[in-house]
Parts: structure tokens; sequence; C-alpha cells
């Protein structure tokens, strides 16, 4: 039955690749019917090609669009022609990929470590192809029986200070809450970042931040959720929020904005990520900024160079893979002036010593 899915997939890949010889406009695409999309032009040699798979959506303002968006920039920046398969189902995590693999891709693209067994089971069928896995596992290079699969790994400590030394010093009822896709230990790790900072900077600035337990929402596609979230947590009094939802996120920023406007004014806050979303929700007040395109740029030279695959790339504040995005007007000038000092403290590796 699998191998009849992957074969309907690529006579239907082959059939999308032709009709979309000439250039097309990017939008959000059916779940699995998405052609191959050329970048910059190719030098002359060979054109290399990679493709993403993807849960999530690539225009749920979050997750999906900027690791999609990673993909696009570092493809530009190299001259390959890119294709992608969003919002599938755990289901067809190996099918898809498969597809890609019998089509010719040089590289799949995989964000997120959820994909981790679907890439190893497919790296191990096709020796040839490199295999980018986004927040995938220090130990998963080592486990690819044919060395093509690297783990692009961005330290995900980090990633949670960023948005809870805001958090800390934003916060004016002592309770703010982090949101969750999949129980995963990136995500883990970027909840312990956060409520660790947040209660730093709380602390130093005379007060106290307690952050709820994480919730789960088992998904990054049901925005429905985030919204019954939020609104639960906002009932415990919490006034700042980040996740790692993707699409769930942006369905508690909807509850959080609809929330402030019955108020008559911004009380309750959000800090987004892993793109520079200001000014998309009006609760947002600054991102938690991920260069993922960077760390895909790497694994596109390696392939290039010879190299499929075997190592961990890492992703810090101290390399520029890990930034804080542009602050809000909401957040006062000596509040601002306060975190950015702490963000320095952070590349420089100081930060609550």
């Amino acid at each position: 039955m699998k191998k009849l899915f992957a074969m309907i997939l690529v006579i239907a890949m082959a059939f999308s690749l032709v009709a979309c010889a000439a250039p097309v406009a990017e939008e959000a695409p059916a779940a699995e019917d998405n052609a191959a999309e050329e970048a910059a032009p190719a030098e002359e040699g060979k054109v290399y090609k990679v493709a993403m798979i993807c849960d999530s959506s690539i225009s749920d303002g979050g997750w999906g669009m900027a690791c999609y968006n990673a993909m696009i920039d570092a493809a530009a920046k190299y001259g390959w022609e890119t294709a992608y398969s969003d919002s599938i189902d755990q289901s067809a995590y190996f099918d898809t990929i498969d597809s890609y693999c019998s089509l010719g891709y040089d590289m799949i693209y995989a964000p997120g470590n959820q994909y981790t067994d679907a890439v190893l089971q497919a790296a191990e069928e096709y020796p040839e192809i490199a295999f980018a896995l986004l927040n995938g596992a220090e130990g998963t290079p080592a486990k690819a029986v044919n060395g093509n699969v690297s783990s692009l790994l961005p330290n995900a400590t980090e990633i949670g200070w960023i948005a809870g030394a805001l958090a800390g010093l934003m916060t004016e009822t002592g309770t703010i809450a982090f949101i969750g896709g999949m129980e995963l230990d990136t995500t883990k790790g970027k909840y312990e970042g956060f409520k660790e900072a947040a209660a730093y900077t709380a602390e130093q600035a005379g007060k106290t931040a307690t952050t709820l337990d994480i919730v789960y929402s088992n998904s990054f596609s049901a925005s429905d959720k985030g919204i019954e979230f939020a609104k639960a947590m906002i009932d415990q009094g919490a006034d700042v929020f980040f996740g790692d939802a993707s699409a769930v996120d942006s369905g508690a920023r909807q509850a959080i904005d609809e929330h402030n406007a019955a108020q008559g004014k911004v009380t309750v806050y959000d800090i987004a990520q892993p793109s520079d979303l200001l000014g998309q929700n009006e609760c947002i007040i600054c991102s938690q900024v991920t260069d993922n395109s960077s760390l895909v740029g790497l694994c596109m030279e390696a392939v290039e160079a010879g190299k499929l695959g075997g190592d961990v790339i890492y992703g810090t504040m101290a390399n520029g893979a890990l930034s804080a995005g542009a602050i809000s007007d909401l957040v006062p000038e000596d509040v601002q002036a306060k975190y950015l000092e702490y963000v320095d403290q952070m590349k420089a590796g100081t930060f609550m010593q």
C-alpha cells in the first residue's frame, strides 16, 4: 500500500514539475500537491534540488512559514531548486519523503524532531541523498547507517532565554505562560529556558515571574487549541505568552488580541518565534528570531562538496543564528534598554552569572 501511495505521489509530482516550468506566485498549497519551485538561476553544471516536508502550513504565520522561508532564502543564495509538501499527517511522513527521493532530489529538509524516524528510514534506503533534520537530536546523525543525516540544532535554552528575559521584565501579574505543540526535547528545552530567564529578570526588577505548567496541543495546526489554551491561561492570570506550536500560537494570539480589545487596551502580551513577527498581531511585543537559512545553507554547501551529512550543525547567539527581533513601542524605553543589556549578556555568555 505504501509503495502504491509513493508511486501515485511520484507520478503526480512529475506532472506538477512539468506544469511549473514557468515562474509562479508563492501561495499556500494543498497538502501534497506542491510543484517544484525555481530559486535563483543555477550556475553552469549540476542544478541541485531540495524538498521540504512539513506537518504544519507554510502560511501559518509561525514555524511552518519561517522554516519554508529559510529553505527559500538558502536556495536563492546557492542556486538550488525547491519543492515542498505541507500540512501532511504523521502517517505520510515517510511516503512523502520517499516520493521526493524517487524523483532524484539531492537533499530532504525536515523541520522538526518529530520526523526523525521517517528520515532515518529513508536515509538508509537512499544513501546517495542528504537529509537535514532541523531540531534533530545530537545523537541522530550517528544513527544513520550511511552517514547522510545532519541535525541542525538551534540552542533551545537560548531560545527560551530570549523570550523569557523580556517576559520577566514585562509581567505585571507575576504569571506567564508557554504553549507547546508536541512533547519534544527541544520544546522542553525552550520552556525551561523561558521559565529560568523570566524568573531571573523579574527578580532583578524586584518582582516575581511564575511560569504556568506547559500545555501541549499535540498538533502544530490546531489553532482552535491555541484559542482554548490562551483563554484558560489568561483566566489563571497569565499576561505574557510564548509558544512553540506554530498555528496553535497564532490561535493563542487571536484570543489574546480579542481579550485586549474587550479590555480597551493591551494588557496581555505575546513573544513570537522563530521569525520577526512584530506587527502581525497587536499583542506581539518582540520575537525570538532563528536564522535557519544559514543552517540549511551550510548543508547545501556540504552537499555540493560531496559530503551528505553525519554531523550536528549548532545555532547559537554567539554565531549569529539566534537573536532578538524588533521591540514594540508597548515596551517602555527603560525596559527595552534593560532587555537589550540582557541580550548582550547572552551573546557574551555572561547571562545569569
